[in-house]
């Protein structure tokens, strides 16, 4: 029979990383940039998180003489930072530069995991692992450290408390974007520089503050979801190449979602429940109807891409300018 008590939590899990991603690139779009190079933060945002925890481990020693909050926070500034310098690059070139967005999102995607992989494999090479991995066990335990009650609630704690810290506070990234977003004077002037950033510039908005500050902060987020899955999902593990396209899934849930980020958290679960269901679902030796459902994620995605171009009203449509450059000049 179909466990659900099972299914959930692992889809969820699966879900974060595509939670944090299409926050911050929702975050990003909105102020009228295209950000394609969010599979690039996340490698990025993912290594400088490793590098942190690895360094402080090697300094600790040994499980026992690590500090908790050190232990969290240490690769946590360093996923941010890396993620900042990822967001301030991409902004540089196609705010300040005024370079295609296209070009620059997939150019800084190839440089994202390019330089995952190459700091990756000299960690490796630094340990001497025979295996082309790099755990880091004694930061991750920290960081998949659950509430203390989990274990004694029966299927409710299994579904709604058995989760690191990082996966509640996707959600609460998620409903505070939201909230931001529509809500707010700050929310409200950066939808128009999306819109129209003429405009918004004849009413005296900070276009480029605001282009720079949105990218930063969405490139941010976005980060952690790479840090949340060599932590929390891959229990301390780095591998090169291990991301797979979670990346670019993230990106599609932007269309998804219509630009919404609360709405991001139930179809980032229902995304990682597809992307696992072909464990759950008995399809003996053949292999051939196991590769179908793993194609599931996908053939959703273009399903969603067709129903969503054919629709008609405003507020389902992307921001106007988005993906276009502003030139004070030409308004």
């Amino acid at each position: 029979m179909f466990d659900l008590v099972t299914f959930i939590p692992r889809a969820i899990v699966q879900s974060i990383p595509l939670l944090y991603g299409s926050v911050g690139e929702t975050i990003t779009e909105k102020s009228g940039n295209l950000n394609l190079g969010i599979p690039g933060v996340m490698y990025v945002g993912g290594i400088s998180g490793v590098i942190g925890a690895f360094l402080y481990e090697r300094s600790a020693g040994s499980a026992e003489n690590m500090n908790a909050f050190l232990a969290i926070m240490i690769p946590l500034l360093c996923c941010l930072i890396g993620s900042l310098l990822m967001g301030l690059l991409y902004c540089f070139l196609t705010v300040t530069l005024r370079a295609n967005q296209n070009v620059t999102g997939l150019a800084m995607t190839t440089f994202g995991v390019g330089f995952g992989n190459f700091f990756g494999g000299s960690l490796i090479k630094i340990t001497g692992a025979k295996v082309p991995s790099i755990a880091l066990s004694a930061t991750s335990n920290i960081f998949r450290k659950t509430l203390p009650f989990a274990n004694t609630t029966g299927w409710f704690g299994k579904i709604f408390l058995s989760y690191g810290f990082l996966a509640y506070f996707a959600i609460i990234i998620a409903f505070v974007s939201a909230y931001v977003l529509k809500r707010t004077r700050t929310g409200l002037q950066l939808r128009a520089i999306g819109e129209n950033p003429a405009t918004a510039d004849a009413a005296g908005i900070g276009i480029t503050k605001y282009k720079y500050m949105a990218t930063c902060l969405g490139c941010m987020i976005a980060g952690l979801g790479g840090l949340y899955y060599v932590m929390d999902y891959a229990n301390g593990v780095w591998s090169n190449d291990a991301f797979g396209d979670r990346g670019w899934l993230a990106i599609a849930l932007v269309i998804f979602t219509i630009w919404r980020p609360n709405v991001s958290v139930p179809a980032s679960i229902l995304f990682g429940g597809l992307y696992i269901l072909y464990l759950f679902i008995p399809t003996g030796m053949n292999l051939a109807v196991k590769e179908l459902y793993k194609m599931l994620p996908y053939v959703v995605t273009i399903i969603v891409l067709i129903i969503t171009s054919t629709r008609n009203k405003r507020e389902h449509q992307p921001p106007e300018s988005l993906g276009l450059p502003y030139f004070r000049e030409e308004r």
